[in-house]
């Protein structure tokens, strides 16, 4: 089993606007492809910033093939998305991570 998790910088004045945006459209996109699951989101607090606030969301996914077709059949076309609304107010950065225990 696999986490795909994305860390986002989200600049304050649009830290609510993200979080619906989230888990309006963004979360239930991902899950309508069933490739991604369990899906959370979580507030970074090591990285507390004057200028907007940092979030992790995570899916599990079975392995890095099913994360490459995800990513290629929806992940671009959301992180399209995602640019366009938001712009440069919001910037992420993804990291796979495999679960041990």
């Amino acid at each position: 089993m696999l986490i795909f998790n994305t860390t986002y910088h989200v600049e304050e004045s649009q830290e609510k606007y993200f979080l619906i945006w989230m888990q309006e459209y963004y979360l239930p996109e991902v899950e309508k492809d069933g490739r991604l699951h369990a899906p959370r989101i979580a507030r970074i607090l090591s990285h507390r910033e004057d200028a907007g606030s940092c979030f992790s969301v995570q899916f599990e996914v079975e392995d890095s093939t099913q994360l490459h077709h995800w990513h290629q059949e929806q992940g671009v076309k959301l992180a399209g998305e995602m640019n366009r609304i938001f712009k440069d107010k919001v910037v992420g950065f993804p990291t796979l991570m495999e679960v041990l225990v």
